[in-house]
Parts: C-alpha cells; structure tokens; sequence
C-alpha cells in the first residue's frame, strides 16, 4: 500500500500569522501558489488561500498590512503521512478538498495536492474524479458575469 509520504510535496512555501497579506499574496505572485500553511512556532494554526485574501481580506477593505491571522482559514483538515493514498483520495472528493496539509505531531510536513494524485498514473482515475466533484461544486456557487 502505497502512503502519503510516497507522493506529498515536502519544500512547503509557508507564512507566520504576523505576516501582512500584501507579503502573502506576493508570495502566492512569486511561487505561482494559491495555498500558504501559516505556521506559528512551528506548529500549522490554519491556511489563507488567494481567496481568502480576497473574500476576507481586499473584499473587506483589509489594508495590504492586515495581518495573516485575520483572514486565514482555521481548523484546517489535515492528514498523516502514513495514509494511504487512495483515503487521501476519498477524503479529497468526500469533503471537496483540492490541498491537504500533511503534519505530524502539529508540525507541518508536507502538502498533498490533487496535482500529486494526478501526477501519479495509477491515480488518475481518483484525481480526476475527486477534481471534478469538486470543480462541479464550485461550478453550482459561481456566477459569471457575460
């Protein structure tokens, strides 16, 4: 049975609640990111995505020297490393996840990313099932404007 730690990213890109998400979203600018762990004494405490500084942030008239900690997503579902891939899987189109943080003892260790599922031929099947569960749900909330 092949696990998690098989595939998750390891060279995480990660911000500190103290961050400003002007220093955020330069970060997801220069990374080509749209997920930061934000870590706080080595411990993850939540997530900000691009949307988050978004919605929460911009959207809210947030100053770009708001800190992080005012608009990132906490409680944030996590995994362990020695899941198997195919629960990351389920888990990932059961609850519309695109980004798992992986971590051990509260530590951030790694990301698991659809991409990682989809990189993995033997996973395709359950990547692209679990993508487009969760791209038809973001299809029902969006409205665009023609």
């Amino acid at each position: 049975m092949r696990k998690i730690s098989d595939i998750m990213s390891t060279d995480c890109i990660t911000v500190s609640p103290q961050s400003n998400i002007n220093e955020a979203a330069k970060m997801m600018r220069d990374h080509d990111i749209g997920f930061l762990p934000v870590i706080d004494g080595g411990k993850l405490i939540g997530v900000v995505t691009d949307r988050d500084l978004v919605v929460r942030g911009y959207a809210n008239d947030q100053s770009g020297s708001s800190s992080v900690k005012e608009v990132l997503s906490g409680n944030v579902r996590s995994i362990s490393r020695n899941m198997s891939i195919d629960e990351a899987a389920s888990l990932m189109s059961a609850e519309q996840i695109r980004r798992l943080p992986v971590v051990e003892n509260g530590e951030l260790i790694g990301i698991l990313s659809i991409g990682d599922l989809a990189t993995r031929d033997i996973f395709v099947s359950e990547a692209g099932e679990a993508l487009s569960q969760i791209s038809e749900q973001d299809g029902s909330q969006s409205n665009f404007a023609h």
